[in-house]
């Protein structure tokens, strides 16, 4: 059952792009350097970006259908969770690699239960 409508989703899209991005600073592992940093703020970046590029309510340049978005969000999701043991910082302190694999099933399971598709009410033309 989805019940999470793309205005939801969208405001959750730029709130966990600013939380990846800030996310060495705000768990302490900023120090730790190298793939534990750069991804989350990659992925955050890159998640913002795509976002502004949906075509749903918060997406003022929307080309991208929203299936297609969540595709780039499960993808970018697995790539986020399974980072610590693909770039070997799984060794590492849980306060490094835990907000990876947290974030990234979290998100999954957004888009498990986000709607496919706007409203037609508040659909972008």
């Amino acid at each position: 059952m989805r019940f999470i409508p793309t205005k939801v989703h969208g405001v959750l899209d730029y709130l966990v792009g600013i939380a990846l991005i800030a996310a060495p600073w705000l768990f302490g592992f900023a120090s730790v350097g190298g793939a534990a940093v750069v991804i989350p703020i990659v992925l955050g970046i890159g998640l913002i970006v795509y976002s502004l590029f949906t075509k749903y309510e918060w997406g003022p340049f929307g080309f991208i259908p929203m299936p297609v978005h969540l595709v780039f969000d499960v993808v970018a999701s697995l790539f986020l969770a399974l980072s610590p043991w693909i770039f070997g910082f799984a060794d590492e302190a849980m306060n490094v690699w835990l907000p990876h694999v947290v974030v990234g099933v979290v998100v999954i399971i957004v888009v498990i239960f986000s709607k496919p598709q706007p409203s037609n009410a508040t659909a972008r033309p």
